[in-house]
């Protein structure tokens, strides 16, 4: 097998693999012995005909894709290994044969996403928001109020309106230009009021209704609203409410504090304030690097792969996936529906996102590439060494059950961590006000 590989447009590389008559025979022949039980020719017992029979009964090309994918699958690897220092892929190639395509002329295409090539402005010596959050005492009172609201007691209430956070029980009818529309009605909804969980509107004018009631409801669709028939439109939806349950907060007091872990209220203000100020300092962290890295690739320029884009667009949608699966109940499809939309145009909605996230990390491999920003082995033992303590075990233990991709990640953290604290060293930081 011969290839030659030469840089093609929007970051790709195209591979021409041009193969021998002798390798497309020997590929033929795998492709014969590995798929030949799926065909019967009378007068042989299923996956005992020669070859030549089976293809002149099913055709000479029979075995030709899976041929070709054998072909594909001994070298394309191989390739890849020996041009790693020139190029590497970030996704699956697209496939063609090459042109007059025969026994004899057998040439496999394959045209690689790779990662592209970054050019970048100024990363020194600018000015870059620094973001610092701290945790004020409301916001402990907040947590607390909300870690009540959660243990609350649910309990029927019959002698006054539906209020803010109360559930409701509901019918609804909706309907547009006085017609019905596909998902707007429903019998015996739970509803919490103040959830958000219905378009703007519509909740707060649940709020004053009492048992029995039936009212009608005037709202206005979003204009980013998923289902393009109802963007901005305005509807009308025709509620009854059948039921009130109001929150009954538990107690603030010793009893409260020991269910959660705590021996007394102030121990537990204690620890929600220390969890809030772990998260106020990723915030602060996180807010950060992205301010830098915002401002750097005002910059920038790179000729993004398709493939990089659609990945980042995916790892998204499995997030969403993830947090309605687990904090919702809720399946992604099922939302979807609700919306009304379906996966591949509700990715659609992550693009910009996807582009600036990727267009960010290349920022940042390139700041890295350009300040030879390594992980020494000692700073991934010590790391490792942070990891076991905190399993309870002894870091030479705990290395060893891990795989390379593990160890590759402990090195990619360190080694942006690094980066950032160059970039936050380098620049000039402007810290920005509390919240």
């Amino acid at each position: 097998m011969k290839y030659e590989a030469v840089p093609a447009e929007k970051s790709t590389v195209k591979i021409t693999m041009t193969f021998t008559p002798e390798e497309w025979e020997a590929a033929n022949d795998k492709a014969y012995r590995e798929n030949r039980h799926r065909y019967t020719v009378n007068g042989f017992r299923k996956g005992k005909a020669p070859r030549h029979i089976l293809e002149n009964f099913y055709g000479k090309g029979l075995f030709y894709e899976a041929a070709l994918n054998i072909l594909f699958g001994e070298n394309y690897g191989n390739i890849l290994e020996a041009e790693k220092e020139k190029f590497t892929a970030v996704g699956d190639p697209e496939l063609a044969l090459g042109e007059n395509f025969s026994e004899e002329n057998v040439v496999l295409v394959a045209t690689t996403p790779v990662r592209p090539d970054v050019t970048i402005g100024a990363y020194k010596g600018i000015k870059i928001p620094k973001y610092e959050y701290t945790v004020t005492d409301a916001q402990v009172d907040s947590e607390v109020e909300s870690v009540q609201r959660r243990l609350a007691k649910h309990v029927e209430v019959t002698d006054r309106p539906a209020q803010l956070t109360d559930t409701v029980n509901i019918d609804f009818v909706g309907k547009v230009d006085g017609k019905e529309f596909e998902g707007g009605s429903a019998e015996g909804f739970d509803l919490t009021l103040g959830s958000g969980q219905f378009i703007p509107g519509f909740e707060e004018k649940v709020v004053g209704m009492n048992l029995g009631d039936v009212r009608d409801i005037d709202v206005v669709f979003p204009e980013d609203y998923q289902a393009e028939d109802l963007k901005g439109k305005p509807a009308v939806f025709t509620v009854t409410l059948h039921k009130i349950s109001g929150l009954e907060l538990p107690a603030l007091d010793e009893e409260f504090a020991k269910k959660l872990g705590a021996d007394s209220v102030e121990a537990y203000r204690a620890k929600v304030r220390e969890r809030l100020e772990v998260a106020a300092k990723n915030r602060s962290r996180n807010e950060t690097e992205d301010a830098i890295l915002a401002e750097i690739a005002k910059t920038a320029t790179a000729e993004i792969p398709d493939a990089l884009i659609e990945r980042q667009e995916e790892y998204s949608m499995q997030r969403l996936e993830a947090n309605l699966k687990y904090s919702q109940g809720i399946a992604l499809d099922d939302y979807l529906a609700y919306i009304g939309t379906d996966r591949a145009g509700y990715m659609k909605s992550f693009e910009e996102d996807a582009k600036r996230t990727v267009m960010h990390q290349l920022v940042l491999e390139k700041i890295m590439e350009l300040e030879h920003i390594e992980a020494t082995e000692e700073e991934i033992d010590a790391k490792v060494a942070e990891q076991a303590a905190s399993v309870g075990k002894e870091p030479e233990t705990y290395k060893k059950t891990l795989d390379p991709r593990q160890l590759e990640y402990i090195e990619g953290e360190i080694r942006v961590n690094k980066a950032f604290e160059f970039l936050m060293a380098n620049n000039e930081m402007e810290v920005q006000s509390n919240e």
